[in-house]
Parts: C-alpha cells; structure tokens; sequence
C-alpha cells in the first residue's frame, strides 16, 4: 500500500506536464474532441512504457535508476510547426527517424556531448520557450479564432489561473508545489464550470476500455526539415536526460559508467520510436520527479515501476483522458504561461553559467537567439532560398540551434589565433635549442 501512494505520489507530480502536451499540440493543430482523447490517453500510456524502460536494467536497455520519463516540452515547438506546414503525418515521421537515429549513436553520444554544452543546449531551450509564449497568449484569449476571444470572462478565467499558481508557489512547499500546475488546472476548471464554460460532452462519449492503435492518425511521412527538427529536439533531450541521471546517479551513490549512459539513451531512444508508431511524443527525463525522489528520500526502483504500471493502466481509460480536454483554452492559457516561461527560465538558467565566461559566448547566444526568434517572427525571409538550404531556415528553432552549434565550434572548438601563435613560438623555441 505504501509503494503505490508513493508511486501515485510520482504520478501526481509529473501528470500535468504530460498531459499539457498533447493538449497544446492537438488544439494547435485543430484536433476533434475525439482524438484529442486518444492523444492524451495514449501519451498518459507510453510516459508509463518509457518509463518502464528506463527503470528495467539489462544489457541492452535501462539506465536502472528511479527515472520517470514523460513527453519533452523542447518538442512542443517544433511538432506544431512541422504539423502546420506538413501535416500530422509528418510529424511522426521526423519522430520515428529521431528514434531510430537515437538508438544507432547511443553508444558514441557520451563522446558527442561535447558539441552540446551548456551554451547550445541553453541557447535551443531558451528560444523554444519564447516561441511558445505567442501559443500560451492566443489560448489565453480563448484560442485563436476564438468567437469571444479576449472577452473578460476569458481574461479573468486564464489570470486567475495564472495567479492560483503564484499563490502555491508563494505559500506552499515540497510536493503541493510540485504538482502546482495540475491543481491550478482543476481549480480553474471548476471555476470556469460555474461560468458554463466546461462542455462535458466527450467525457459522456469516451468510452471506459480502448486498444492502442499503431499509426492512429495515418501511416507517418518524412520530410527532410521535419526530420533535421526532430534530430535536434532529441539531442538537445538526451543532454538534459544526461543531467538528470547524473543527478539521481548522485542520490542514490551509484556510479555511471560509460555503458550505464549508453543503456539509458537506447531506451529513450526506444521510448521515442513506440511514440513516432503509438502517434505519441518524443520522451525524456523529467527533473520534477528528482526534485520528488530528493524531497522523500525514497529511492526505489520499485516505486517508480509501480508509477509506470499506473500510468499504463491509465492510458488504456480513455474516460480518465476525455477529462482533461475538457479544461478551457483560457485555463490552459493561464498555466502555460507559467509552464512556458519556465521553459525560457530554464535555459537562461543553463546559460547564466557561461554567459560570463567569454565574450564569444554572448555572441553566440546573441546571434542564435536572434537567429531563432527572427525566422520564427518573419518566416518569409529565406523563401527566395533553393529547397535544400530552407531544410535549415525554414524554422526558427533549427536555424536558431544550428547557429548556436556552428558558433560554439568556430568560437570554443576550434584553435584560437592566441593558442596558435603559443604552439608557433613553443615550436620555434624546440628548433632553437
């Protein structure tokens, strides 16, 4: 009994951040109440798979500590672009290939890190965070197109959604703040019922049982800048992942080896390819549950097994999932310009280690966080460009990391005139003597 409170405890806590998700992406890209419940369900099913994964230890795949993994916000971004250019098909191919790439370098990507440091890495995360703020103030006003779009009742709804999660952020501790968001959304939800706002129609309609279906929303297409996206999205997943192994490889005393990091990427890497099939999401670790591990001292495997069980059992309840679509775009508006600025808040975080160091540095975010939110604003400027060379313009988030990346090795990677001209004179110096 004990175990499952503490893995509900899990559940709990990372259950907001996965649900909002496909709530953000389905909504973006105009999905029927219908399969808008299927995506939540089966993305509710595959955190607990890939979660799973990561927990089991053999030889081939898991990392073996208490990881719960759930749907990246890094993609978020990137999926409703790629779906708003090429469709929903697209989508899960770039996902399957990200996958699949995942699992082929997962033995060399520790020896790969090195082109992702904190710069990059920071650099990418803070310009996906800004390029969904404009998502988060369209929800707010009750979604784009929206018949009484920034009405005051819309206004009030995602504001006092907003303010909700200040005041626990403000007033409350340990677990009541880990789960902030989930509470702010049921708060507001309810609220927004008294208001006649919540149409409980596809709870009604949700059936109690469903089966998973392979390719649910057709049979997946590639596109070479759908793809290249999704590459980027997933290394700059493995970085973060990266951080949090090391972190709970720090609480629970258990020393990573190379082939321990290795295990831990293939399953992501596995967990990313069920999504691109199930019409999932892309996974990764998710920090909030260290933060958890942290608070109870509970170290277990087991619980977080126990959590992955609960969360598949979940999936397969389409009912359970037909309950938060029916969450109001101005309540879901409210939380995500939390959710969303702590998106940018993380990767200012990430960067305010290096942002000092050197005066390259700045340039580099400069120019990449300029690069990203410029192509993002005014898409149009690459148009006159031949096809192969918009494969890296055409987004905002991939002209902005591929600039971050070719900086950092023109500016940290590569030789310096100063290092150079040192290795001249030592050389000199050797002949002369």
């Amino acid at each position: 009994m004990k175990t499952a409170a503490l893995g509900l405890q899990h559940v709990l806590a990372m259950y907001a951040g996965a649900i909002l998700v496909p709530l953000i992406v389905g909504a973006a890209l105009g999905l029927t109440s219908e399969q808008l419940t299927y995506l939540v369900a089966i993305d509710i099913l595959m955190c607990g798979v890939a979660t799973i994964l990561q927990v089991v230890n053999n030889r081939f795949f898991g990392i073996g500590l208490p990881v719960v993994l759930g749907c990246t916000f890094t993609a978020v971004g990137p999926m409703i672009a790629i779906g708003g250019q090429y469709g929903i098909s697209a989508i899960y191919g770039a996902i399957l290939v990200s996958g699949l790439f995942v699992i082929l370098i997962s033995r060399f990507f520790g020896k790969l890190v090195h082109f992702f440091p904190p710069v990059v890495t920071g650099s990418v995360v803070t310009i996906i965070g800004i390029t969904l703020i404009p998502v988060a103030i369209n929800n707010m006003g009750g979604g784009q197109d929206a018949s009484d779009f920034g009405s005051l009742s819309n206004i009030s709804l995602a504001f006092g959604t907003l303010l909700f999660i200040i005041m626990i952020y403000r007033f409350s501790k340990g677990f009541m703040k880990a789960i902030s968001i989930l509470l702010s959304l049921v708060v507001g939800t309810i609220v927004a019922a008294f208001m006649g706002k919540v149409n409980l129609s596809a709870v009604s309609e949700a059936s109690l049982f469903h089966m998973v279906e392979p390719f649910y929303f057709g049979m997946p297409t590639f596109e070479w800048s759908a793809i290249l996206t999704m590459i980027l999205v997933a290394m700059v997943s493995l970085v973060e992942s990266t951080g949090v192994y090391f972190a709970l490889g720090d609480i629970t005393e258990k020393k990573l080896k190379e082939n321990d990091l290795a295990k831990g990427y293939r399953a992501e890497g596995m967990a990313i390819v069920l999504g691109g099939i199930f019409n999932a999401f892309p996974y990764t670790a998710f920090s909030q549950n260290v933060g958890l591990v942290q608070i109870t001292g509970v170290k277990s495997r087991k619980v977080i097994m126990v959590a992955g069980v609960m969360l598949v059992t979940l999936g397969f309840i389409p009912k359970i999932a037909a309950l938060t679509t029916i969450i109001p775009n101005a309540v879901l508006g409210g939380a995500m310009i939390a959710m969303f600025g702590m998106v940018v808040s993380q990767g200012i975080k990430m960067l305010s280690g290096v942002i000092s160091t050197s005066p390259e540095n700045s340039m580099i975010i400069a120019c990449s966080v300029g690069m990203g939110l410029g192509v993002t604003v005014v898409p149009e400027l690459f148009a006159q460009l031949p096809d192969s060379v918009q494969i890296l313009t055409s987004n905002g988030i991939v002209a902005g990391s591929i600039t971050a990346i070719g900086l950092n090795i023109v500016f940290n990677m590569t030789p310096s005139k100063k290092t150079e001209e040192k290795s001249s004179t030592a050389q000199l110096m050797k002949q002369e003597a």
